[in-house]
């Protein structure tokens, strides 16, 4: 499975992930448990889903290390993207 992947390290409840895209992808926030479940092929449960608009932002649900994947659910292709943190006043952290 082809993915891009982004370690966004530890983050708490209230902050904001805002992921920019070239396309249409799956936008999937993991925490490292599912992510690593998400590699490997095996049943995982993320936050976020198919986005179609750009910027596209996402709230941590709990404190802990967050990973961001973003792949094109099988599809060929190729997608250009780019991940900022933001505070939770929404400014970049």
């Amino acid at each position: 499975m082809d993915f891009i992947r982004y370690d966004l390290g530890y983050l708490t409840t209230g902050q904001t992930v805002e992921v920019a895209l070239s396309s249409a992808a799956n936008v999937l926030l993991l925490d490292t448990a599912n992510f690593n479940a998400y590699s490997t092929g095996r049943q995982y449960q993320y936050f976020g889903g198919w986005v179609t608009h750009t910027p596209y932002r996402i709230g941590i649900p709990y404190p802990g290390n967050w990973h961001i994947a973003i792949d094109l659910g099988g599809a060929a292709g190729s997608i250009r993207s780019a991940v900022s943190v933001l505070g939770s006043q929404g400014a970049p952290s």
